[in-house]
């Protein structure tokens, strides 16, 4: 099992190349059926593959965010904290926001099983 952290790693850098590249089918393979992700961009939660999908979707036809992960942090819990800069710009290009904050994520049987938005670890890199 001790390889276990460096995959979920890779698994969360292959998640968010896929977000990135707007390859929706290749993100939700990545997750678990029972997935629950926040509505960052409105508000709340959606659960289930469908559902991330209709809000990404939705979430594409008004803002561009681009999301690179930075650092990665294993939590005594298992999960994984990430510290993210965060690029969100207009449909025009205009950026609307430029700021760094944390992602953390929960597994199941190797999957992402639900992602909250939180504060950046304190040791972010501000480069």
């Amino acid at each position: 099992m001790s390889d276990q952290p460096a995959l979920l790693i890779e698994l969360l850098r292959e998640a968010y190349a896929a977000f990135n590249a707007r390859d929706i089918d290749a993100a939700l393979a990545l997750m678990s059926p029972d997935v629950v992700w926040p509505r960052a961009f409105k508000g709340g939660f959606v659960r289930g593959p469908e559902e991330v999908r209709a809000y990404w979707t939705e979430q594409w036809s008004e803002i561009n965010p681009h999301v690179e992960p930075i650092s990665f942090y294993l939590e005594e819990d298992g999960r994984i904290l990430v510290d993210v800069h965060q690029v969100v710009r207009d449909l025009a290009g205009t950026v609307l926001a430029d700021e760094y904050v944390g992602h953390r994520f929960t597994f199941e049987n190797g999957l992402i099983q639900a992602m909250e938005v939180c504060p950046p670890p304190s040791s972010t890199p501000k480069t």
